[in-house]
């Protein structure tokens, strides 16, 4: 059952010395901003408003994840520094007779809301910033960043062990889960475990020699792998015989426990199919798989010096005056900036209701055909670098002040990413998949807005 507010205070807070519950000028304004009932309009739609047992009241909830995401906090830490502060307790209106709520009771809400949710709060807060004239639309830049998946970098050996390490563990516990299993499973992790060993010494030598030694240990670690799915696969045929005989009798966990096995030798015989694929001289993957843990993550090139390969997702941002974020995309693949500019200024339109009167984005979104695309959405000024050589007229186009001066305001938009990702969270994304990385940057671009305009009045 939906429960928006919880207006009640309890006397202990009225008694309370005004010094211990006044709020800093930064939360005050937050708690000022998240007033406004449009707030509360995402979550009417997902929950039901008379039936189930009650949640939390969405005002606290939304606090609380303020607070997560504007100090980088876990769930635990966050409700142990809310139980232990007055000031956060008011600010996330949680009287002192009550329980913060716990850690697993956000993490579920947070999963039940998704992305949807947080995309509509972020579209609610830009349009109070247009309500109260805060931005007006007139300038755009676009840029894109990548958001890490929680990974480590992978491998084909060590996406293959990883493979073997969950599907093993999770065989564990369904034989100890009590399910009478008559084929045999082999933990194998032993022998892999030296395979990796001897792939760690191998490479040491930095040598043609030592790569060819490094395919020859992988190809075994293929094999073992292969042995662990067949036998990994005949454990799911059997559990699933036992749980259709069984029926009701058999409790949900042990559901779940083979669904999972299900989908762990899915994902393990994709890695398998692309590491034969390698040893067989074939470098070039277009669906790669990066991680057993996340599927839909992607390698992506920027060509950055210190990182040349990134594994996680592409982020498209549209940035406006004062530095506020007015949209964001988490996009699947690695699709080429040039394709992504003219929607960014159609989504610009349909927030403003007209075109920005400047656009500046870097070389990447200058693709044929761009700035006469954005000139006939109604864009007067649009800084866009020319790719490759440039012509003397090109030139001397890109060397008016007007130009210039839209570049070096798209300068700005470098420190506004540099920022998101070393105090919002957009670094590294902690969430799974691609739904969990997309909820995730919301809610550090809503946090990253609400305290940008906390901060400017």
């Amino acid at each position: 059952m939906l429960r928006l507010k919880d207006p009640q205070l309890t006397l202990w807070d009225a008694l309370l010395p005004s010094d211990l519950v006044q709020l800093n000028p930064e939360l005050a304004r937050v708690d000022e901003l998240l007033e406004d009932d449009k707030f509360m309009t995402p979550f009417i739609s997902r929950f039901e408003a008379r039936l189930g047992r009650p949640t939390i009241p969405m005002e606290t909830y939304l606090r609380l994840m303020y607070l997560k995401y504007r100090y980088g906090l876990g769930y635990e830490v966050l409700v142990q520094e809310v139980n232990d502060s007055i000031k956060w307790r008011r600010f996330c209106r949680i009287p002192l007779t009550q329980k913060v709520p716990h850690a697993t009771t956000l993490i579920k809400l947070t999963k039940r809301c998704g992305p949807g949710v947080v995309e509509e709060l972020n579209k609610a807060l830009v349009q109070k910033a247009r309500e109260e004239k805060i931005i007006r639309g007139r300038k755009l830049q676009v840029d894109t960043t990548v958001v890490e998946a929680n990974i480590h970098h992978p491998t084909d050996a060590g996406l293959l062990v990883d493979g073997v390490r969950v599907i093993t563990r999770t065989v564990k516990k369904i034989q100890e889960a009590g399910i009478a299993i008559a084929g045999a499973f082999h933990n194998r992790q032993r022998s892999i475990k030296k395979r990796i060993y001897a792939i760690n010494k191998v490479l040491k030598r930095r040598s043609n020699e030592a790569y060819q030694e490094v395919r020859e240990i992988t190809g075994t670690i293929l094999k073992t792998t292969r042995k662990v799915i067949t036998e990994a696969a005949s454990i799911v045929r059997e559990a699933k015989d036992t749980l259709q005989q069984q029926g009701d009798q058999i409790k949900g966990k042990i559901h779940a426990l083979v669904q999972t096995l299900e989908k762990t030798i899915s994902r393990t015989e994709k890695i398998v199919t692309q590491t034969a694929a390698v040893q067989e001289g074939n470098l070039h993957l277009p669906d790669r798989v990066v991680s057993i843990f996340d599927t839909e993550a992607r390698p992506i090139k920027k060509g950055k010096a210190n990182a040349p390969v990134e594994f996680g997702y592409k982020v498209l941002l549209q940035e406006v005056e004062h530095k506020i974020i007015i949209g964001y995309k988490v996009l699947q693949g690695n699709p080429a900036d040039d394709t992504l500019l003219l929607g960014a200024i159609e989504d610009h339109i349909k927030t403003f209701n007209h075109p920005p009167r400047a656009l500046a984005a870097d070389r990447g979104f200058g693709g044929s055909g761009n700035e006469s695309g954005c000139h006939q959405l109604g864009v007067k000024q649009v800084s866009l670098p020319g790719k490759g050589k440039i012509s003397k007229a090109r030139k001397a186009y890109q060397s008016q002040s007007w130009f210039k001066r839209l570049q070096r305001w798209r300068a700005g938009g470098e420190a506004t990413i540099s920022l998101l990702k070393r105090k919002y969270g957009l670094r590294r994304s902690l969430s799974r998949g691609y739904e969990g990385t997309t909820t995730w940057v919301g809610y550090g671009i809503l946090t990253y807005n609400l305290h940008r305009l906390a901060t400017m009045v």
